[in-house]
Order: C-alpha cells, then sequence, then structure tokens
C-alpha cells in the first residue's frame, strides 16, 4: 500500500512516498480504507525528530484518519460493518500513523463518520475533538462558569469554544481582528484580542478571573493569570507552570482517549446536531504532504489541511 513517510528527519521536503505491507486487522481491531487524513502539528513534529519514535524507518505521521471499514477483526464487538464511513484516532506508537492507504487500530477508537460530512470533513475531529473533550473533562467546569480559550481561532481552540458552549459554560475567547467573525460564528460570549496579554484582557472582563482556561495558543505561564485563585488550566504539549494562587495546570495526552469510544461518538452526534463547525482549509493528494506540511507551518490556517488517498 502507498503510505507518506520520513526515512530521515528534517523539513518537509523529507516526506515522500513510502510502500509499506497492507495491515491486517487483529483480535480487537479494524482495519480502514482511508479516504482523508488530517495535518496536524503533532505530525510535523515526527517528521523533524522532535518526536520519539518507535519503529524502524520510514516513520509515517498521521493521527486523524476518516474513510471506509474494510476488516474486522476477531474478539470485535461492534454494530459497524464493512464498508461503513468511519473516522478514527490514530496512534502512532508501536505502529505506523494516518498518512497511509490502510491503517489497523483499535474498534474503541473508531465510530461513524456524522451524517452528512464528507470523509475530509469528518478527518478534522477526532484527534482533535478528543484533545478537546479530555481537556474540558480535566477542567471538570460546571454549567455557568467561565471558561478562557486563547488560540480560539485555531482547530483545538475552535472545538474549545464550540463544546465550551455546548456544556453552558459563559466562553471568553481571543481571535485577531481578521478572525473576529470566525470566531463569533464559533459561539464565543466575549471575544478579546488575541495577543500576550490575553490574561489581562480576560481580567478586564472577569476581575477575579476566569473559572477554568484552555491554552491552545501556548501562552504556557502567560495564561496563567487568566484564571482565579484555584482556577484550572488545560495546556497541551505537557506544559506546567507555576502553583501560585492555588491553580492547577492539567496537561492534556490525547493518546490516552484514544479508546474512550463512547466520547468520540458523542463528538460525532454533536457534529451532527450542529454543536461543532468541521473545518476544511484545503485538501492536498497524498503526494503533496509536504506542501501541506510548509503551509501549516507557516501559520495562520484556519481548519485543517487534509491528505486525501
Amino acid at each position: 500500500m502507498r503510505a507518506v513517510g520520513v526515512t530521515e528527519f528534517g523539513g518537509p521536503d523529507v516526506l515522500h512516498i513510502v510502500d509499506l505491507p497492507d495491515p491486517e486487522a487483529g483480535p480487537g481491531e479494524v482495519r480502514i480504507r482511508v479516504h482523508a487524513a488530517a495535518v496536524n502539528p503533532t505530525d510535523t513534529g515526527l517528521r523533524s525528530g522532535r518526536r520519539p519514535a518507535d519503529l524502524p524507518p520510514p516513520y509515517v505521521p498521521g493521527m486523524d484518519v476518516a474513510g471506509v471499514l474494510d476488516q474486522i477483526g476477531p474478539e470485535v464487538t461492534t454494530d459497524l460493518q464493512v464498508g461503513d464511513h468511519v473516522m478514527a484516532i490514530v496512534v502512532p506508537r508501536g505502529s505506523h500513523g494516518g498518512y497511509s492507504e490502510r491503517v489497523v487500530v483499535p474498534a474503541e477508537s473508531v465510530t461513524r463518520v456524522p451524517a452528512g460530512a464528507t470523509d475530509a470533513e469528518a478527518a478534522t475531529l477526532p484527534m482533535n475533538g478528543l484533545t478537546t473533550r479530555q481537556a474540558l473533562d480535566l477542567l471538570d467546569l460546571k454549567p455557568g462558569q467561565t471558561l478562557a480559550v486563547s488560540g480560539a481561532a485555531g482547530a483545538v481552540g475552535g472545538y474549545a469554544t464550540q463544546l465550551g458552549k455546548a456544556a453552558g459554560l459563559r466562553v471568553i475567547a481571543d481571535a485577531a481582528e481578521k478572525d473576529l467573525a470566525l470566531v463569533s460564528e464559533l459561539g464565543a460570549d466575549v471575544i478579546v484580542p488575541r495577543g500576550p496579554d490575553f490574561a489581562t484582557r480576560v481580567r478586564e472582563v472577569v476581575a477575579d478571573g476566569a473559572d477554568g482556561a484552555i491554552d491552545a495558543a501556548l501562552l504556557d505561564d502567560g495564561i496563567a493569570l487568566a484564571v482565579r485563585d484555584g482556577g484550572r488550566i488545560a495546556t497541551v504539549r505537557g506544559f506546567t507552570g507555576s502553583t501560585e494562587r492555588g491553580v492547577t495546570w492539567h496537561p492534556v495526552a490525547v493518546r490516552n482517549y484514544a479508546r474512550e469510544h463512547d466520547k468520540l461518538d458523542q463528538l460525532r452526534q454533536q457534529a451532527e446536531a450542529g454543536q461543532v463547525t468541521l473545518r476544511v482549509a484545503r485538501t492536498f493528494p497524498a503526494d503533496q504532504a509536504a506542501e501541506a506540511h510548509r503551509i501549516l507551518e507557516a501559520g495562520g490556517t484556519r481548519g485543517r489541511l487534509i491528505l486525501e488517498f
């Protein structure tokens, strides 16, 4: 089968088409004929060597896929059938990632594509959606409380804004001027200017600070002041900061949610209900993966870039 991978680490140009054996679904697993794979920042980390690899080369990135279920392994209990359009989160540890014509994943990592969505649209949801779901679960906020979201125009920040609203939270989100309309459409209650003074801007809205925050913009310690004394902050990429004022930090590790089927299926239902917007920035043939990585690393992409197989 065709896949997109690297045999040596480096910039986008090290990505190329590689030929791999077709994987077979084992006990508790299913195989997907991939039609669409999302391009995420975590993929650039694997490509460049910033993330450790635990297989011999080629290294194949990709954590979000959608396509057609084409094999169900033994010991799988599911109402899915071969031929169904499905989406899945892929954890490329001990196996290749989603930039492949076929992937094998645990059955719990798969659910149907949202009704009315294309495979490209569905591929934007599993990893980023579960990242956001885990962040909100860690914050454990109650309806009526306030959530601050940095990086609200991006994939995780956008889902955080929408899922926060769906949970009954008051959402304060940031936006650059060019993204004001987008973040407003995502449902933010209050929009503050994007930038390093995000926390100060949140305090201008809520004097004591928000009850919780999701730091999708990687402000790190710069977001601490955005939450009240005893507030909670969910971060990506493992960041933890100062615990002054009783603030607690909650790094998200989406691999821990990779088998949370019910949560993935809830995301599907929320997409069908219009509570979550599936945003595709642009699609590329698989052999143009290098260009997709260049565009992602240049910044400013709104929605996800998608590789099509």
